[in-house]
């Protein structure tokens, strides 16, 4: 038997089933959906009957044990085609059935129609065994979920397509025979539906699947706490499911007298649902889960049968009113239910391991048989004898549907227990589900995902660095191997844009920053810090003394933003001794990022170098300013000076003269000679603009440095208060004009807090 498919061999499978799935969507639509039943209403049959042809379908479940007997001798895809085949003509007896209603044989035509039903399911239910190993076999890869929900998608579009050609040929009252035509085409996609799935390649064989018996998968299953609670959950959502939406048809067609051509449009908008479900399901359930969709699912399924509870009988005349009404019951149920069918079947199928998916397929299908035909067959007893004891079909069908919520409402309490899977907290997925960053991020992983071009990977990682989002890991993490430079770069920077790292990302940056040196590792190291990576402080602290000096020096930024404090005496010694420029910056930028007073001497030594390489003083500077917590507001006014350097003394100016208008807006010019705080506030703000233009423009610091040494001990740190007194008489430093414009906002920033903190006492 085949194994696992290449990607070759597997695309051309999916093409094959995929039309394969247009066809049978075709026969099914034609055959065996929602036409039968108008079919038997049509004919005079009661809800009782309607019950039980619904329930055969249901049956076919059951005889999935021949299937699994016969595919113990005969390739399991021969028997799925042989039986998709033999199933549509199976049907034929339907097409006598008109005629046979015309010579005025009712109970013989509702008897054939029973008849080809139960043939039709019969052989379905044996090859229906392959369903759930060929899916598997053709769904293998990380987009699973994905190409499940496609398969869906198509059934529903091809059946709305039908619905709609059905809808606009039966109209308002159509002839019988029309039905016949419509089945026989129905009969004719169903036999090549089967011939196309014999070309699809086997699935491999499981091991042992001779020897079980039914008893002892089922023993099997139930020693399974997580596969028991599924399939209890499966029989409440196939019984809900099923019910509700095979008799919303009698309920439109008894309680409002829809035509069958109304009926087959309202059909077309639960086609819609179905397809608008899959697309957002096909979205969603790689990156969200199984688990929460479903859940959203079932809980949508539960709130679109209210209407039917509390709809008034006195607007049922309307006619806008009621199609409204029914085509958003269509609509919802439709997208709640077999929304819920649909994901249940993918959260079965990550649940259960694949040498036990023939075993447990047959459990599956045989819960939405127990379920199913059980709860078709009582809700049609159900409905036909309440409305012979109240007299009100109306009353009926609140009373079926009050009791298909409440069980409802009983699954979606115990689907909290259902193991997540890997799936995000439902609470998680519905922020995922409202939030447009991240339904970006996940647009932009399914680009990602279906492009080979590395020019068009690196666009989309760019623009996710733009939307991060947590959902993104796995996809950046695979992109971080990529063999282009670019693109890996660009997934390690979409990373860092994350607001929090998994233990694989971590794992994955220092194995990059050790194997990768002089190409990415430098971003991994800057991401380790950025994102406070602290069991990768041993690995930076050997990386700081690296050869390739962007990762050098990005290590030493990562331990200072880690607060790595023991590194910090061997951080001030790689500063004064390498000549690396790039090197000596990034170190200065790791000062300033441990913010220690004590590093200021070493940072004012490095100014005093003759000929420092370009930007080394801006940045020593800047790193000064984020010791002193002066960085944002320094910053603006180095712009400022930087780009008009001629302008030093008057920017000096304006920050003296702002700071003394903020003492005279809070204590005016009034002294308080009982104070003698304010006393000494004042006679600071009085001289202090003179002292910045002596230092300034006459270069003379002494009234500056007096005036510093003078703030209060409870203002100022008193390390910090000594080194920038000594600048301000430094010769060394008397033109380095950047250094003194802080020297000056400091003292500036000084005299503000000092003022401020007078005013509240």
């Amino acid at each position: 038997m085949a194994g696992t498919l290449s990607p070759y061999r597997l695309r051309k499978a999916r093409d094959i089933y995929n039309i394969f799935n247009i066809f049978n969507a075709l026969s099914w639509a034609f055959l065996a959906g929602n036409i039968v039943t108008l079919f038997a209403l049509r004919l005079g049959a009661n809800s009782t009957y309607i019950g039980i042809i619904s329930a055969v379908n249901y049956v076919a479940f059951f005889f999935l044990p021949v299937g699994k007997i016969l595919s113990g001798r005969f390739p399991i895809v021969k028997i799925y085609s042989f039986t998709w085949a033999s199933r549509a003509i199976g049907m034929i007896p339907l097409l006598f059935a008109p005629f046979v209603f015309a010579f005025g044989y009712r109970d013989l035509a509702l008897f054939l129609i029973f008849i080809g039903v139960a043939f039709f399911h019969v052989i379905r239910g044996i090859g229906m065994i392959a369903n759930n190993p060929v899916l598997s076999h053709l769904s293998q890869g990380a987009d699973r979920g994905s190409y499940m929900t496609q398969i869906q998608i198509i059934n529903s579009a091809v059946g709305m397509f039908a619905g709609f050609v059905i809808a606009m040929l039966l109209g308002r009252d159509p002839p019988l025979f029309l039905y016949a035509i419509i089945m026989a085409v129905g009969i004719a996609c169903g036999v090549f539906s089967g011939i196309l799935l014999g070309k699809i390649p086997e699935p491999e064989r499981e091991e042992g699947l001779k020897n079980k018996k039914l008893v002892e998968i089922i023993k099997g299953a139930m020693n399974q706490p997580s596969i028991r609670l599924f399939f209890f959950i499966l029989l409440m959502v196939a019984l809900v499911s099923g019910v509700s939406r095979t008799f919303l048809l009698v309920y439109g067609r008894e309680v409002f007298a829809q035509s069958d051509g109304m009926i087959f449009l309202y059909a077309v908008f639960g086609g819609l649902g179905n397809l608008m479900v899959g697309l957002v399901i096909k979205f969603l359930v790689d990156r969200v889960g199984a688990k929460p969709i479903f859940s959203f699912c079932v809980l949508l399924g539960l709130v679109s049968m209210i209407p039917v509870i509390f709809f008034p009988v006195s607007i049922g005349e309307n006619f806008t009113t009621v199609t409204l009404y029914l085509t958003f019951m269509f609509f919802m149920l439709n997208f709640g239910w077999l929304g819920a069918e649909g994901v249940m079947q993918t959260y079965f199928m990550g649940l259960v391991p694949s040498e036990q998916m023939v075993d447990m397929g047959i459990l599956y299908f045989f819960g939405f048989g127990i379920a199913g035909a059980g709860g078709s067959v009582l809700s049609g007893m159900l409905l036909d004898a309440t409305a012979a004891i109240s007299g009100s079909a109306i009353f009926s069908f609140r009373i079926l549907f009050m009791i298909l919520i409440i069980i409802s409402g009983i699954t979606l309490f115990i689907m909290r227990k259902l193991v997540p899977l890997g799936a995000l907290p439902f609470k998680g997925a519905l922020e995922v589900m409202f939030s447009y960053r991240e339904l970006k991020a996940i647009s932009l992983l399914d680009k990602l995902n279906k492009t080979s071009d590395s020019g068009m990977e690196e666009a989309i990682l760019g623009a996710l660095q733009d939307s991060p989002s947590g959902l993104a890991i796995k996809g950046l993490l695979a992109r971080v191997k990529s063999p282009r430079l670019p693109v890996r770069m660009e997934s390690i920077r979409a990373i860092d844009a994350l607001s929090g790292l998994d233990e694989d990302a971590e794992r994955a940056l220092m194995d990059d920053i050790i194997n990768n040196p002089f190409t990415t590792a430098y971003r991994s190291a800057r991401t380790l810090g950025n994102h406070g990576v602290f069991q990768a402080i041993p690995l930076l602290r050997e990386l700081a003394v690296s050869s390739d000096y962007m990762l050098a020096g990005e290590a030493m930024i990562a331990l200072a933003k880690l607060m790595d404090i023991a590194f910090k005496p061997q951080l001030e010694q790689i500063i004064m001794e390498t000549q690396n420029p790039r090197l000596r910056i990034a170190g200065v930028e790791a000062i300033g990022i441990f913010g220690f007073t004590d590093s200021l001497p070493i940072l004012l030594d490095l100014l005093r170098v003759p000929d420092p390489p370009p930007y080394l003083r801006d940045e020593v500077v800047m790193a000064m300013a984020s010791i002193l917590n002066m960085d944002n507001k320094y910053y603006s006014l180095l712009i400022r000076f930087l780009a008009n350097e001629s302008l030093a003394v008057t920017l000096a100016m304006d920050e003296a003269e702002s700071a003394y208008e903020h003492f005279l807006s809070v204590h005016g010019r009034k002294r308080r000679k009982k104070d003698p705080g304010l006393a000494s506030l004042q006679d600071h703000a009085k001289v202090f603009q003179s002292a910045v233009l002596e230092y300034m423009k006459n270069l003379k610091g002494e009234q500056l440095y007096r005036w510093i040494m003078g703030l209060p001990d409870d203002l100022v740190n008193g390390a910090a208060q000594m080194i920038l007194a000594e600048v301000t008489m430094d010769d060394d430093l008397t033109d380095l004009r950047r250094l003194k414009l802080l020297v000056v906002q400091w003292a500036a920033h000084q005299l503000r807090l000092w003022t401020n903190n007078l005013k509240k006492e």
